[in-house]
């Protein structure tokens, strides 16, 4: 616990004057809580022994006037602990979401979306939830509970002593409890994780579901991890049936312990009968803690096992290393230069013994079978990855000296994987640069082929797209995708299967109008089909990581290899079929 609050000393110290003024409004609202027990045993003492009346309306009008005033305390702290709380989480996720913008390809591969989406929204609010609620409500009955057993001894020794006794049974069940819950409470957030994971994932993949009429085994696999979630809860209601009933029974005990015995000492003349009103009023300062005390450990325990796994991703650190003394601030010209540059994830080779040159405003074309490398070797380019071994130059300088924001900003890349946001047409394209005009963007859009299908919408370019481009054909995300890239006018432009959802014509004319703006930029073109390489003035074969050919379209179909083979069956995907057919 002492461990965890060490952890956000840096969330904690700059409110710490609200923290500390919210836990003086609930110490003061718990002092005066002392105030209605105390005056009520008063004034049945005076009304039985003196029959004085002032004393009673006195006392009343004070009781009235504590009252309002702790009312007023108790919204006070209410709203000032729900500030400070608010703004601790809002640091905390904006922490967080920072973060995640700073880590690298490899973390976001081998992490399910679902339980990131699960540390930034269940977790943060567990962590709210423990300072707007847990916190004043630990402070409150710690107070009142030390108050009033202190004037339960004032009041008669004895019997105060007598309900002190069932005080260490409780702690132990207490104290049992805590051990008991806090390793469920992680397997709880953990379970959550991999339940939001496939909630997400269907979500996301609702198409193939569909298309696939996988629905009933989407529907198993959710039961699967739903029942386990339930089973998690149910543990840990386990441990509360455990404990909470002898928590519960020694609670009421008090009171039976209180009019048993205090009755007794009123016969002996060792009480009066105001004392033991007071002493009965004072019970719920004893009884109410000790009931909440479950509550507050299940808060408590919840919010440690939040923090944990929401310090695990503030704790990650990327693979990828910037050098104190990195080139900043510069624009690239494009050339680039691979040296026997391999790559493996984790154990497995991606890439092996990767060589080729390339000079500025030259095109370089890819081709390849699936899980070829290709992909990978043009994220090694933007350094997505870091290279396992060998070493990859830009304009004669290694890639780890560039400043890794100068770096991408001085390449653009037209995905394979397209994510398009919830915004306009418009938006979309001009994301990598926020404050092109639009004229520019109409530029870029029209080299695209944007403009051959933006009237089809009533509102052209200020069409909102949904969510990740729904609505939009395959054909239609890939251009505003293309766009996007163009707009940044970079060194380097990377078009990873850029055109494959367009047919020929429309690819044609893309590919001729790229021609006239990359006299200067060096251009690596991902393709399947020969009519979208075929021009470059470098093309690459790949196969299993490595280059196997290498060349122009003339010299390649002289060489009567595999990039003859696809040629010759008609420009047909380059796939294991057709390597096998060679």
């Amino acid at each position: 616990m002492f461990k965890t609050f060490k952890a956000m000393k840096s969330y904690i110290q700059p409110y710490k004057k609200l923290y500390i003024s919210s836990a003086l409004m609930t110490l003061v609202f718990a002092l005066l809580a002392i105030v209605d027990p105390y005056l009520v045993g008063q004034i049945i003492d005076h009304v039985l022994t003196d029959q004085d009346t002032t004393f009673v309306i006195m006392g009343s009008l004070i009781i009235m006037g504590v009252t309002i005033f702790r009312t007023m305390l108790r919204y006070g702290y209410f709203v000032t602990f729900e500030k400070f709380s608010q703004k601790v989480v809002y640091d905390l996720r904006k922490d967080l979401y920072v973060k995640l913008q700073s880590l690298d390809f490899s973390y976001f591969d081998k992490t399910p979306n679902g339980q990131i989406m699960s540390k930034m929204t269940g977790d943060i609010e567990a962590i709210r939830h423990f300072f707007a609620w847990i916190t004043h409500v630990t402070i409150f009955h710690s107070v009142v509970f030390i108050i009033a057993i202190i004037a339960m001894f004032m009041i008669n020794p004895v019997l105060a002593s007598t309900l002190i006794l069932i005080v260490p049974f409780i702690t132990f069940f207490s104290i049992r409890l805590s051990k008991s819950v806090k390793p469920i409470f992680a397997e709880i957030r953990e379970q959550f994780s991999k339940l939001n994971t496939v909630v997400q994932e269907n979500i996301s993949g609702n198409k193939l579901v569909k298309a696939l009429a996988r629905e009933p085994y989407e529907i198993e696999k959710f039961q699967k991890e739903n029942e386990a979630y339930k089973e998690k809860n149910m543990d840990a209601a386990k441990v509360w049936e455990d404990n909470l009933p002898a928590l519960d029974a020694f609670a009421v005990l008090f009171n039976v312990v209180v009019l048993f015995v205090g009755s007794i000492l009123i016969l002996k003349g060792k009480m009066t009968i105001g004392e033991l009103v007071a002493f009965n009023r004072l019970l719920w300062m004893i009884n109410n803690p000790l009931r909440m005390l479950g509550w507050m450990i299940n808060g408590t325990q919840n919010f440690v096992a939040s923090f944990d796994r929401v310090k695990e991703l503030l704790d990650e650190k990327s693979d990828l290393i910037e050098h104190k003394e990195s080139i900043a601030h510069t624009h690239l010209k494009g050339y680039v230069r691979f040296e026997k540059v391999s790559f493996h994830y984790e154990d497995l080779p991606v890439l092996e013994d990767v060589s080729f040159e390339v000079n500025p405003g030259q095109t370089v074309g890819l081709l390849g079978s699936t899980g070829s490398g290709k992909s990978t070797l043009i994220s090694l380019i933007s350094r997505f990855y870091e290279a396992t071994s060998g070493q990859i130059l830009i304009d004669g300088e290694p890639i780890e000296s560039y400043d890794i924001y100068t770096l991408r900003n001085n390449i653009s890349i037209a995905m394979q994987d397209i994510f398009l946001f919830s915004d306009t047409i418009e938006g979309n394209i001009a994301y990598g640069v926020p404050d092109a005009s639009r004229i520019k963007v109409r530029l870029a859009a029209e080299i695209a082929g944007v403009n051959e299908f933006i009237h089809q919408f009533d509102d052209n370019y200020d069409t909102i797209v949904g969510e990740r481009g729904v609505g939009l054909s395959g054909g239609q995300r890939q251009r505003i995708a293309l766009a996007r890239a163009i707009i940044e006018d970079p060194a380097i432009l990377i078009l990873d299967d850029t055109t494959s959802a367009v047919d020929m014509e429309t690819e044609y004319k893309i590919l001729t109008e790229l021609k006239k703006i990359n006299e200067n930029r060096t251009t690596f073109i991902i393709a399947h089909r020969i009519s979208s390489v075929k021009d470059a003035d470098i093309i690459l074969v790949m196969d299993e990581g490595r280059i196997i050919e290498r060349g122009t379209h003339t010299s390649l179909l002289e060489e009567q290899g595999y990039y003859y083979d696809v040629f010759t069956q008609q420009m047909g995907e380059f796939d294991v079929e057709t390597r096998e057919g060679a």
